[in-house]
C-alpha cells in the first residue's frame, strides 16, 4: 500500500486529487493534512468519509511536531504539496501568511521528508511564478521566474527550495506548475465560480481593468491526471509544466457564464485593475506531454459546461460558504 501525505487536501484541487485517486485505486492510503483555513472545506471530501484508507489531520504545515508525528505514524512515503495561500488579492493585502505557509511550510516539509527517507515529493506550483508574457510566446520549463505578486514570490521561493533539497541531498523532488484551473468545488471567490454564482444571484460581476488579460485554462480533473501520472513516472529534479493550451481573455470567460446562464450583459461591471496584474499566461506544456505520455481529456466547451451544471446543481455547497456555515462541519463530523 502505497502511503501518501496530501497537504492542503480539503482546499479545490487537494480534494479533487484525493476524490478521484480513492474513486479509482485501491492500492494508496492517503493521509490528508489541512489547517482549514477560510478555503478549507471538509464538505469537499465527502465522497472519500469513512474509508479505511482516508485520513484526516487538521494542523498547519509549518507546525514541524505534527509533520514529524504524521511521518512517523503514518510511515509516510510519499509527499504531494498542494497547501498554499493562493489568492493573489489576498496576497496583495497581507503578505505574511503567504510567506509562512508557502514557504516555511515547504521547508518543514522537506526537511521532514528527508529525515523520513521519502521515495517522492511533489510540489504544485503554478505557472505564476514565470510572470507575465507579451502577445507572443509560451512558458516553459526554462523560462526564468519573473514572479509579480507576494503570492507568486512566495511560491516562486518555494520552488526554488524544492531543486535545492535536491541538488544539495540527492531528494527525490519533483515541481509541477500548472495554468488555471476550474471545475467543481472552487472556492467561490475565483474568477469562474465567483461569475457564476453571481450570476445566478443577478448580482453584478466585477471585471478588473478592461478585462482583456489572458489565461491559460485547464479542468482540475485534467491537472490532477497529471499529477498522478508525474507522481508516478517523472524524473526526479524535474520540473513539468501542465496546460491545457486553451488561452481566454477574463472577459470572454464572463460574457460566455452569461450566455451559458441565459443574462446579458448588462451585469458586467468594469473595476480598478488590481497592482501588478499580469497580463497573460500561457504554458508549452510539451515536456510532460513527450516524457510522460499526457494529454488532457476534457475539451473545454464539455468542461465548463459541466462546471456549470455543478454549481447549478449543488446550490447548499456555495450558499453554505456564503453563510459561513461550512466552517461548523469539521465540528459536527469530529467533534471538536
Amino acid at each position: 500500500m502505497k502511503k501518501i501525505l496530501v497537504t492542503g487536501g480539503a482546499g479545490f484541487i487537494g480534494s479533487n486529487y484525493i476524490n478521484y485517486t480513492l474513486t479509482h485505486r485501491d492500492d494508496v492510503e492517503i493521509v490528508n493534512l489541512d489547517k482549514l483555513t477560510y478555503a478549507g472545506n471538509l464538505e469537499n471530501l465527502k465522497p472519500v468519509e469513512g474509508k479505511k484508507n482516508y485520513h484526516f489531520v487538521k494542523g498547519d504545515i509549518t507546525n514541524k511536531e505534527l509533520v514529524d508525528y504524521i511521518f512517523r505514524k503514518f510511515e509516510i512515503k510519499h509527499v504531494i504539496n498542494f497547501a498554499a495561500e493562493s489568492h493573489v488579492d489576498r496576497s496583495i493585502l497581507g503578505s505574511e501568511i503567504f510567506y509562512s505557509t508557502n514557504v516555511i511550510g515547504t521547508n518543514v516539509l522537506l526537511e521532514a521528508s528527508r529525515r523520513f527517507e521519502v521515495e517522492r515529493f511533489l510540489q504544485i506550483s503554478t505557472d505564476e511564478v514565470y510572470g507575465s508574457l507579451g502577445p507572443e510566446g509560451f512558458f516553459t520549463e526554462k523560462t526564468p521566474l519573473d514572479p509579480s505578486s507576494p503570492y507568486s514570490s512566495s511560491k516562486a521561493a518555494a520552488d526554488m527550495m524544492v531543486q535545492a533539497f535536491h541538488h544539495t541531498y540527492g531528494m527525490p523532488t519533483l515541481i509541477t506548475r500548472c495554468s488555471n484551473n476550474y471545475g467543481q468545488l472552487q472556492f467561490p471567490e475565483k474568477l469562474i465560480p465567483l461569475m457564476i454564482i453571481n450570476i445566478m444571484n443577478d448580482k453584478k460581476l466585477p471585471v478588473y481593468g478592461d478585462g482583456l488579460n489572458v489565461r491559460d485554462w485547464i479542468y482540475v480533473y485534467d491537472h490532477n491526471r497529471a499529477v498522478d501520472l508525474v507522481m508516478e513516472k517523472g524524473k526526479p529534479g524535474e520540473v513539468y509544466n501542465i496546460g491545457a493550451e486553451r488561452e481566454m481573455k477574463n472577459i470572454e470567460i464572463v460574457k460566455l457564464l452569461l450566455n451559458s446562464l441565459g443574462k446579458t450583459e448588462d451585469l458586467i461591471e468594469y473595476v480598478k485593475d488590481r497592482p501588478g496584474h499580469d497580463r497573460r499566461y500561457a504554458i508549452d506544456a510539451s515536456k510532460i506531454k513527450n516524457e510522460l505520455g499526457w494529454q488532457p481529456a476534457y475539451e473545454f466547451e464539455t468542461a465548463i459546461d459541466e462546471t456549470v451544471k455543478w454549481y447549478l446543481d449543488n446550490k447548499p455547497w456555495w450558499e453554505n460558504i456564503l453563510s459561513g456555515d461550512y466552517k461548523n462541519y469539521y465540528n459536527l463530523q469530529y467533534g471538536n
